[in-house]
């Protein structure tokens, strides 16, 4: 039997088919193929957060933040319609943020205690660049690396100078040695800051953070002007008579830059910092406050005339107030929520020096009706 002239030869209609499928596009049904996440290291202490790389391409970014300080912390990511964050990490502890990052710049900095931790120094900054498509590019025959060469971040302007002047007024109190009112609320607190434990267990007992307070007078100005993380400085002077009638004298002149997570201490001159008690910032035996400003100072103290040291540590602050008025006990274990008004000066020795001629060596006075300018 003749086939039709227009009809082809089976071989010949299977040849046909086989070349237009060989020229179709090919068609896969499995995912295109996506970059692993660029892994960042970030190493969190008091008060700084360091990251193995600055710069990333665009795409997933996986986080692995290690608490090497004393007390908690954690990790915020923010920028680009991004926040996310980190659980609260312990001191030894890590935690990984996986986060898909479009290009532009990111804030990495510790969220704990209300941005408390960011503004004493926990804060930096991650770029994330454009970056050509993973697939294509593990296609592409010319040589050269697969994504941009990492870029440098631009510097952060730094921040304009901020200064506060802060006069003591109203009753003045000295705060004399005693048990803290509040142990059941700071015990928990204090369970999670290591090696300064015992020491805070002996000031809950019997301390300078007490109800144990007399009347007596003074007055207590200063300056103290803020140009972010260096060059910071204050100038300022109280007197008072203390309760066993010596005259006190302290001469501010210059804040110091040394942290000590836990007493509390630390460099420079902060301002609208939410710290203490429940915070994880610094000490929990202060109730937890709202600041106006805060410092640490080093200073000229003097008694009855005659110069003790020249190297007196003194703490300054404009807080939330925390005393109640007629026997100024402490009245809140949270008073970051009550008015910015009492003015607080601690006065201790330094390291390797003698303790102060006062009840517990130390000097302890608040101005409970103060303000600012």
């Amino acid at each position: 039997m003749r086939l039709p002239s227009n009809t082809l030869p089976l071989a010949a209609l299977g040849g046909l088919v086989a070349a237009a499928l060989a020229a179709a596009p090919a068609r896969s049904d499995q995912p295109a193929r996506r970059r692993p996440p660029a892994d960042i290291g970030a190493t969190l202490s008091e008060w700084t957060i360091r990251l193995s790389a600055t710069t990333v391409p665009a795409g997933p970014v996986s986080f692995t933040a290690t608490n090497n300080g004393s007390i908690p912390h954690a990790l915020e990511v923010e920028g680009n319609g991004i926040e996310q964050e980190t659980p609260l990490i312990q001191p030894g502890a890590s935690a990984t943020l996986t986060l898909t990052l479009a290009p532009g710049s990111y804030e990495i900095y510790c969220p704990v205690g209300r941005d408390s931790h960011k503004k004493l120094g926990m804060e930096t900054h991650l770029k994330v660049v454009a970056s050509a498509d993973p697939a294509s590019a593990s296609t592409r025959a010319e040589p050269g690396p697969r994504s941009p060469a990492p870029e440098p971040i631009e510097p952060t302007p730094a921040p304009a100078a901020k200064w506060i002047r802060v006069t003591g007024s109203g009753p003045v109190i000295q705060i004399l040695p005693g048990p803290f009112p509040f142990p059941d609320s700071a015990g928990p607190v204090a369970q999670q800051l290591g090696a300064e434990r015992e020491a805070l267990d002996a000031q809950i007992r019997s301390g300078p953070y007490s109800n144990n307070v007399v009347p007596i007078s003074g007055r207590f100005s200063f300056t103290a002007l803020d140009r972010g993380s260096t060059r910071d400085s204050v100038n300022g002077v109280a007197e008072f008579t203390a309760k066993d009638g010596a005259r006190w004298k302290v001469v501010l002149d210059r804040v110091q830059t040394k942290d000590v997570p836990h007493h509390p201490r630390f460099g420079g001159v902060i301002m609208g910092l939410y710290y203490h008690g429940m915070t994880g910032v610094h000490t929990p035996l202060v109730p937890t406050i709202n600041s106006a400003v805060a410092l640490w100072s080093v200073a000229h103290l003097y008694r009855n005339g005659a110069l003790v040291t020249d190297n007196a540590q003194v703490h300054v602050m404009l807080l939330s107030h925390t005393r109640r008025e007629g026997d100024y006990a402490l009245e809140c274990w949270d008073c970051s929520r009550n008015k910015v008004d009492e003015l607080q000066l601690q006065i201790t020795p330094a390291a390797g020096e003698a303790p102060f001629e006062s009840p517990g060596g130390f000097l302890f006075v608040n101005w409970e009706k103060s303000g600012k300018r």
